[in-house]
């Protein structure tokens, strides 16, 4: 059974990766250009920020197990989405990794970053 630091962060990840999900098919759907290429941008970068945090994670603590499957949950725009998960990650980023695990905490923040870099284009330039 994983310690509850292990659980937290394999549902971070698991977070990062519906994003990637939920953005990837939002990509496809929409008319507007400029959405298209935040999307595209996004998803592809966040796929690696959290591969990042996972093996900076598993080179500290040793190897995560299963990673979930999540389903989206929240409605509203694509946007609304990410927000909520960059509301998840400030409230539980802790669980997943002490705030002395400064290495981990970095690319966490990048991860949020991208998230909010990508909200800022579909709210302001979409």
């Amino acid at each position: 059974m994983p310690s509850a630091q292990t659980a937290a962060m394999e549902n971070l990840i698991a977070t990062l990766f519906l994003a990637r999900e939920l953005a990837h098919r939002e990509h496809l759907r929409t008319r507007s250009y400029a959405q298209h290429m935040a999307l595209g941008a996004f998803y592809e970068g966040i796929v690696e920020r959290a591969d990042a945090i996972a093996e900076a994670y598993q080179g500290r603590f040793g190897l995560m197990g299963e990673v979930p499957m999540l389903v989206n949950t929240v409605s509203g725009t694509i946007a609304d989405v990410l927000q909520s998960h960059v509301d998840w990650i400030s409230t539980n980023r802790y669980q997943a990794a002490d705030p002395a695990e400064t290495a981990i905490q970095n690319l966490i923040d990048e991860a949020v970053s991208l998230y909010q870099a990508t909200i800022y284009k579909l709210r302001f330039l979409g």
